[in-house]
């Protein structure tokens, strides 16, 4: 169950990224946070307590939010526009 819901922007052209291998999209003016979290509960899984995590300041200011692009380029999710064509890996879709 996505932790967010859209309720305005609806009308925004529709932009198509891969999460985790699976196909998604988001909406124009969206971040890659905004995105994965329309879509999913959690943003990615902790690194040290596998817990679940979502972001924290929401303007780049922590280091909570950081995801990778499959090529490996790391990204702070809260900060950067979604882009077609993304091809995103959290902590969650990453094999063990």
């Amino acid at each position: 169950m996505p932790l967010l819901h859209r309720i305005a922007r609806k009308s925004h052209p529709v932009i198509a990224f891969i999460l985790d291998g699976e196909p998604c999209e988001g909406r124009a003016g969206d971040t890659v946070l905004t995105a994965i979290l329309n879509r999913t509960e959690a943003l990615r899984v902790s690194e040290f307590s596998a817990s679940p995590r979502a972001g924290f300041c929401q303007m780049g200011a922590c280091q909570d939010c950081w995801v990778r692009l499959e090529g490996g380029e790391r990204l702070r999710a809260c900060t950067t526009a979604l882009a077609a064509g993304m091809r995103i890996v959290t902590a969650k879709g990453r094999a063990a």
